[in-house]
Parts: C-alpha cells; structure tokens; sequence
C-alpha cells in the first residue's frame, strides 16, 4: 500500500515562507512523478506544482516565482519552498503521486491527508 506523509503546514503572515515536505513509502517510493495540489475552502482542488524523477518540473501560473518543488529521490521526498506568501494561498495543500507529469487531478494515483496552510493579511 503506497502512503504519502505531508508536513511542514503552519499559519504565517502574508510575505512570510513556509516549506512543505511529503515522504513517499510503500508503493509510492520511487513514483516517476511527484506534485502539490492545493484546495481553498469551497473551491476545486487546484495545481500547484509537480516534479519528475529527473528533475522536469512545472507549476501554476498563480504561484510562479513564489514557490518552487524540488525532489530528494534518496529520501523518497519532495518539497514545496513557498515564498511571498499570499492570503489567496491559504488552502489545504495534498502531496499526490503519479506516473505521468500533468497538471489534471487525474493524473495522479497516491494522495497524502492534505496539511493546512493559513496566511494571514
């Protein structure tokens, strides 16, 4: 059974940074992709950002130059750097996994339980 394990969630002030890191175990480890998805009360789940093994990445427009998703394959992990952040960023954010780099929900198999980020204006 593949589990996803989020952390690193917290309340911060608008400009502050946090970082967000999911360890990957059991079927998930070495998953080809790995990515952020985010959840705002009564809205949809929305891309974040999403990495491969080797490196190929992408994210969302609404967070580009803010926030960036690296990937340690030795520690079957992979982080979220998010910088500047906004009160428009606060959600529940997911770590997910997948076999194919996209940005649709679809794409991926594996969900972590989500870890809640608040910033405050």
């Amino acid at each position: 059974q593949g589990q996803l394990a989020e952390s690193g969630g917290g309340l911060v002030q608008a400009g502050g940074s946090l970082r967000l890191s999911c360890s990957a175990s059991g079927r998930t480890r070495g998953t080809y992709v790995m990515g952020w998805f985010r959840q705002a009360p009564g809205k949809e789940h929305e891309f974040v950002a999403a990495i491969t093994r080797i490196g190929v990445n992408t994210c969302a427009d609404s967070v580009k130059g803010r926030f960036t998703i690296s990937r340690d394959n030795a520690k079957n992990t992979v982080y979220l750097q998010m910088n500047s952040l906004k009160p428009e960023d606060t959600a529940v954010y997911y770590c997910a996994a997948g076999a194919q780099l996209g940005t649709g929900y679809n794409y991926y198999d594996y969900w972590g339980q989500g870890t809640q980020v608040t910033v405050s204006s």
